[in-house]
Order: structure tokens, then C-alpha cells, then sequence
């Protein structure tokens, strides 16, 4: 962030507190570790599941000239999308539910593109835990070409309990890693589905490996180990495409 994208930002602890007390959603809270006196922001931030920083005062000053106080917040360009209602409208339109699934994903650039991707497939939801994900700001916005606005992202606190929450609606989770036996061609992918992609330093958690009902890996014939996640995670999803266009024809 710098001082030429400052939309995506409010400073002031006032103004911060107004916006989370008013449902604005919030990405990340800096607040300089000089500063004192924001006991009651980070309870509150807290209780939202906000996620919060203590930094050096200049790296906010960095971000604008105004009185920001010693405290600064992200915005989100979108609002977040609640997963119940989604899986729930889905199936009341007669549909299979499709949603991808993204593992602490913080490059905001494979993060815009796979959402882009997940536009173009038709993806219903994209799930996105709250902690160690990258923000949705601006940047994402433009390396998404603007899919960020039609794809709802829900940014959820466990995707342990959010992956037992799909499963018990009805879709197979199957989580895209090198660690599979299974190539992803050889699994069935028509019906409800949750698919899972991993960041690219740690790939997919072992919680969430857990819990997945398959375990799928692309073949690799050349002499680079992996593909970048958000081409990875473009075959994945085209892939599930195929299988459904083939039912319905």
C-alpha cells in the first residue's frame, strides 16, 4: 500500500471504530506499537475477527500525510458472502454447488487470478479463511479484471469447520496436492464440490489435507516440480467443468 491507493484506507482511531461498529468489512488494522490507548479498537477487532498488527509509526506515515493517530484500516472493495446461504440458494435452484477453496493464499496477484478464473468456470463461492489470506483491496480488484465484484468470497474463521459444514451439505472436498497418489482426471467432479488449493511456499495445510475426501495431483512431465498455483488451480476447475458439460450433454 502506498500513498497513491489511500481509498483503501481510514486512519484515525475514531473513524476505524465507527467503520467496524457500522459492518464496513475490514481486511487488516495497523496500529503503531508507540502509540497507546487502543484497548477498546482491539477488543473490538477481536471480537470481529479482524486481523490486527503492531508496526513501526513510520510505516504508517508512509501510507498518509493526515492525522492518522497512530492507526490505520484496509478496506475491502467487496463484501464478504455468507457460505450457508449460498450452498442453500444453489441447491434451491436445482444446481450443484461449486466452490474452490483457498488455503492461505497471500500473494494478492495469484489470488486475483485465480478468483478471475473461478468467474470464468462459474464458480459459486470462493472460501477464504480470515487469518493468513491475501486482502482484498484494490490491487486484487485490478488483477482480477473486476471478477472480484461477481464472485461472492466468504472469508471464513476455521476452514476445518468449514470443510465438515460442506461435507454435511452434501459436496466432496478434493484438495489439489503434489502429496497425491490419484491424478485429478481419475476422479469424479459432476456433482457438489468443494476443491482446495494450497499456497505456494506451504501448499495445503495437513488439517485441511485431513479432512479432504480426495487427495488429487496434475501430472508433471517436465523437469519443474509445480505449476503456479493459479494455473494450477485454472486446470483444476476447468477440469470440473469438462466432467459436469459432459454429463449435461
Amino acid at each position: 500500500m502506498n500513498k497513491k491507493n489511500t481509498s483503501d484506507i481510514i486512519y484515525g482511531m475514531h473513524a476505524v471504530m465507527e467503520c467496524m461498529s457500522a459492518g464496513r468489512q475490514i481486511e487488516k488494522i495497523l496500529i503503531s506499537n508507540s502509540s497507546k490507548g487502543f484497548g477498546d479498537l482491539v477488543k473490538l477487532a477481536q471480537k470481529q475477527s479482524i486481523n490486527l498488527a503492531f508496526v513501526p509509526e513510520a510505516k504508517i506515515n508512509g501510507m498518509t500525510t493526515k492525522n492518522h493517530q497512530g492507526v490505520v484500516a484496509f478496506i475491502s472493495p467487496v463484501s464478504y458472502g455468507h457460505l450457508h446461504h449460498i450452498i442453500t440458494h444453489v441447491y434451491e435452484l436445482g444446481e450443484n454447488p461449486f466452490v474452490l477453496i483457498l488455503d492461505e493464499i497471500t500473494d494478492v496477484r495469484n489470488a486475483g487470478a485465480i478468483i478471475r478464473s473461478c468467474e470464468c468456470a462459474g464458480v459459486h463461492a470462493i472460501v477464504m479463511p480470515k487469518k493468513g489470506s491475501a486482502m482484498l483491496n484494490a490491487d486484487m480488484m485490478k488483477t482480477s479484471s473486476g471478477a472480484l465484484s461477481y464472485v461472492p468470497v466468504c472469508k471464513e474463521d476455521s476452514l476445518e469447520k468449514t470443510i465438515k459444514y460442506l461435507k454435511d451439505s452434501g459436496l466432496k472436498v478434493v484438495a489439489c496436492t503434489e502429496k497425491a497418489t490419484k491424478q485429478l482426471y481419475d476422479i469424479p467432479l459432476d456433482g457438489p464440490l468443494a476443491l482446495v488449493v494450497g499456497s505456494e511456499e506451504y501448499g495445503i495445510s495437513e488439517i485441511v489435507l485431513k479432512k479432504a475426501d480426495e487427495l488429487a495431483k496434475l501430472p508433471m512431465y517436465g523437469k519443474v516440480g509445480s505449476l503456479n498455483v493459479s494455473v494450477a488451480a485454472g486446470v483444476a476447475m476447468y477440469e470440473a467443468v469438462r466432467q459436469r458439460n459432459f454429463v449435461k450433454g
